[in-house]
């Protein structure tokens, strides 16, 4: 299957990213918002994964001999973090720019990740399966999203996890995802978003139910304008929030 033509793939979103791909790396640029947002990202991602495979978060590489992928990698801002607490991390993304770039990054740092111009749907049809995977900031990007549900879910292994985020449709993501963030602050480009493809926490968790992928749990990311900072928040999930689940079968 074509990088460019699974159901899921929407090629009006992916030209948009191309053709920003060159600055990925750079942390004022467009994609800004996701360099100050990673650390978060990144720590609720190592925490999850060791709760789940009974590792120790301040071991210098928890995630050591963990498969993961990263779907919809972008310039490898996850990937970078997830090789480097240890895990055999695999970057996929529909965008051939963005993975040139990642490799090229991955290469100057001297990390060794498996970057894949590619589709969820396309390494679900090779058969392949990992310990986790990772979906952030993506699902909202997508043209079917059940089809790329039924597609990460695919590539989960039995007693794996699926960590997610995406933006909640509310009237108050409405207000700071596209009216601050795309017209006042200018933080990202007029456009980048959509508010009609935001996707609520119950339909997220009821669209994975479905692929047989439960439900653990969930955190808002809350922004603290006067800080600059971004938290994990318990009880505000109006914006972004992340989700944890995992598909039944042998433990980690």
């Amino acid at each position: 299957m074509p990088a460019r033509t699974a159901a899921s793939i929407d090629a009006t979103e992916i030209a948009r990213f191309e053709a920003v791909a060159d600055r990925w790396w750079d942390s004022e640029g467009e994609f800004r918002p996701l360099h100050r947002l990673n650390p978060v990202r990144v720590g609720f991602i190592r925490d999850r994964l060791c709760a789940d495979f009974d590792r120790s978060p301040t071991d210098p590489k928890p995630l050591a001999g963990l498969a993961i992928a990263d779907i919809g990698c972008g310039g490898g801002l996850l990937c970078e973090p997830m090789a480097r607490l240890g895990a055999e991390t695999t970057g996929i993304d529909a965008g051939a720019e963005a993975v040139a770039v990642a490799r090229l990054h991955a290469g100057q740092a001297g990390l060794t990740i498996d970057y894949r111009e590619a589709t969820a749907e396309a390494l679900a049809a090779e058969g392949r399966q990992f310990d986790a995977v990772l979906a952030l900031e993506i699902v909202e990007h997508v043209a079917d999203v059940d089809a790329f549900l039924g597609a990460v879910a695919a590539l989960v292994r039995p007693g794996g996890t699926l960590i997610m985020s995406t933006l909640n449709r509310t009237p108050k993501s409405f207000g700071l995802a596209i009216l601050g963030a795309e017209y006042v602050l200018r933080w990202v480009p007029r456009g980048t978003h959509d508010w009609r493809k935001f996707v609520r926490p119950s339909e997220l968790a009821g669209g994975l139910r479905r692929h047989g992928i439960a439900t653990e749990t969930m955190s808002g990311m809350v922004y603290n304008p006067l800080a600059g900072t971004w938290r994990l928040s318990a009880s505000d999930l109006d914006v972004n929030y992340l989700l944890a689940a995992r598909k039944a079968g042998e433990g980690g």
